[in-house]
Parts: structure tokens; sequence; C-alpha cells
């Protein structure tokens, strides 16, 4: 298995035409697609496999006004075929390292405690910090 690290940008988001299953949770929606790429603060990597996207990982670098910048990697998602074979490792540490290029000064993501292959993954990215305890509150807004 032979698999490329490739930043999304608007010149090579035909990429997204040619995706292994379960990379994404839903279908790509062109209008949401267009406000990620057009938004400057919103990164992705995709792992390619022959012209096939088997994984993807997501972040957000965000401001405050009382701190320096920081990426929030959101989601990692990796084709059912091609698990445990190091590629949510590769696309965490290329946004890790995306983050670190970038200037902030801290980059962090969350997942269930149930997700043990999530856990064995980002356990593996160079220089972590031992996870944390945290509570999560959400809000679905959709009816």
């Amino acid at each position: 298995m032979t698999y490329q690290i490739v930043t999304l940008t608007a010149g090579n988001s035909s990429l997204l035409e040619s995706i292994a299953p379960n990379v994404f949770d839903h279908a790509i929606n062109p209008v949401y697609l267009d406000n990620f790429l057009k938004d400057p603060r919103h990164v992705m990597v995709l792992a390619v496999e022959k012209g096939v996207v088997v994984g993807m990982g997501s972040g957000v670098e965000y401001f405050h006004p009382d701190k320096a910048p920081q990426l929030w990697i959101n989601e990692i998602g990796t084709a059912s075929s091609h698990r445990s074979k190091g590629i949510g490792r590769a696309l965490t540490t290329a946004l890790v390292e995306m983050a670190e290029a970038r200037g902030c000064i801290y980059a962090w993501l969350g997942t269930d405690k149930t997700n043990l292959a999530g856990q064995a993954c980002f356990s593996k990215v160079p220089d972590v910090e031992p996870p944390q305890d945290i509570l999560l509150y959400e809000w679905d807004l959709e009816d």
C-alpha cells in the first residue's frame, strides 16, 4: 500500500470526486466545500492512494483575544479497508506539523473513551501529551 498525504486546496479539490467508503460521514456538498476552501482558517489533509482518497483529516485554526492561535483537529477519517495501517497517524501528524508551520502554539483533538482505535492512533503521534478527561456538552440544532 502506497499513499500520499496532500493538503486539500482549490487546485486539487477534484481529488474529492473519488473517495473510498467511510472516509467522510456524508457526501461532499459543493457549497460546503467551496466555503471550506475559501476560509484560510480551515485546513484538510488527504491520504490518496492511486487517485482515491482513503483518508482525511480536518482542522480549524482559531483565535482568542488573549491567546495565540491554536489548531483544533476536528476529524480524522480513514476508509474501512485502510484502517490500522498508519494512515490516521500520518494525517494527524501532518495536521500537527501544519499547525506548527502556521504559528499555532497548540494543537488538540478530542475522542470518545470508547474509540480504542482512535486512542491507539493518536497516542503514537510524536510529542503527544497524555490524554485528559473532559466533559463534552452538545447542542443538536438540527430538526
